[in-house]
C-alpha cells in the first residue's frame, strides 16, 4: 500500500516523548516513518493529534472526530494508541475502557482507512506484585486491541513478539517513555511490517551492558524518584495532567516534510 496520508491519534507514545527535540517538538516514531512515506508518494500529508497524559475517552473524545474529518479512503493510514494511561492509574476500570476503545476503532475503520493499533509490553522486567499487576492488566488490554484488530482487519505491532524491545535502554529517564533510540527501532518496525523501506538493524539487541555498581543504581533510582515519579504523583493529587493546556504538534495534515 502506498500512503497519501498519515493521521496519528493517542498519548505521549505517538506524540513523540521523549525522543529528540527538532522544531521544539518531540520527533518520535511516527514523524520518522512519515519521513519515509514522504520519499514514497509526491503531495504526502501527514497530521500528529497525540497528547500526552490523555486518557481514552480524552483521545475518543477530541482526537477521533477531527481524524475522520480528514480520512481519505484507503490510502489515509490511521494510527491509534490510547488506553495505557488508564490502564496505570489504581482506580482503572476495564469494564469501561476496553468497550470504549474497541468502539473508537470499529468507527475509524468504517472510514476504510487503513487501521494500525499497538499492544503494550507486558513483561518488562519489573519483579514482585508490581510487574504481575503490570502483566495481568496489560494482557487484557492487549486481547482487546488484537481481538477488535481482527474484526475490523487492522495492522497490529505487537510489542510482546519482539523480546528485545524490553530492554530499559530503550527508555529515557523517566523510565516509562522512548529514548531517541527506542523511538528509532519502533519506527523500523513497523515501517518494515508496511511493507515500506526499513533498516533490519533494528532487530540486532544491543550489546550486553556491564553490571552497574549497586551505588551507581541507587544514584539514578533517587533521581528518577525526586525528578519523575514525586512530580507525577503531585499531578496525580490535584487532578492534572502533563497534557493540560496542550494541542497535537500537527493538528491537520501538513505537507511532509514539514517545513
Amino acid at each position: 500500500m502506498r500512503f497519501t496520508r498519515l493521521i496519528s491519534c493517542g498519548d505521549s507514545f505517538t506524540e513523540g516523548m521523549s525522543d529528540e527535540i527538532v522544531n521544539g517538538q518531540y520527533r518520535g516514531w511516527a514523524d520518522r516513518i512519515a519521513d519515509i512515506m514522504a520519499r514514497e508518494v509526491s503531495g504526502f500529508t501527514y497530521a500528529n493529534l497525540a497528547v500526552r497524559g490523555k486518557l481514552v475517552h480524552q483521545v475518543v473524545a477530541d482526537q477521533i472526530p477531527v481524524a475522520l474529518s480528514f480520512i481519505t479512503g484507503k490510502e489515509t493510514l490511521v494510527t491509534f494508541h490510547a488506553g495505557a494511561n488508564d490502564v496505570l492509574r489504581p482506580n482503572y476500570k476495564s469494564e469501561i475502557v476496553l468497550p470504549l476503545y474497541a468502539k473508537a476503532v470499529r468507527e475509524i475503520a468504517s472510514t476504510g482507512a487503513t487501521v494500525l493499533l499497538f499492544t503494550v509490553l507486558e513483561r518488562t522486567g519489573a519483579k514482585g506484585k508490581t510487574g504481575e499487576l503490570w502483566a495481568s492488566r496489560f494482557g487484557k488490554f492487549n486481547a482487546n486491541v488484537r481481538s477488535v484488530g481482527a474484526e475490523v482487519g487492522a495492522i497490529i505491532a505487537d510489542a510482546n513478539e519482539e523480546g528485545l524491545l524490553s530492554d530499559p535502554r530503550f527508555l529515557a529517564k523517566d523510565r516509562l517513555h522512548l529514548n531517541e533510540i527506542g523511538h528509532e527501532r519502533v519506527a523500523q518496525g513497523l515501517l518494515e511490517k508496511l511493507g515500506l523501506p526499513f533498516d533490519p538493524v533494528w532487530r540486532n539487541p544491543l550489546p550486553l551492558q556491564a553490571d552497574i555498581h549497586w551505588s551507581k543504581k541507587f544514584a539514578h533510582y533517587a533521581q528518577w524518584f525526586i525528578s519523575f515519579l514525586i512530580p507525577w504523583m503531585w499531578r496525580r493529587l490535584r487532578g492534572k495532567s502533563s497534557g493540560d493546556g496542550r494541542s497535537g504538534k500537527h493538528s491537520k495534515p501538513v505537507l511532509w516534510p514539514f517545513k
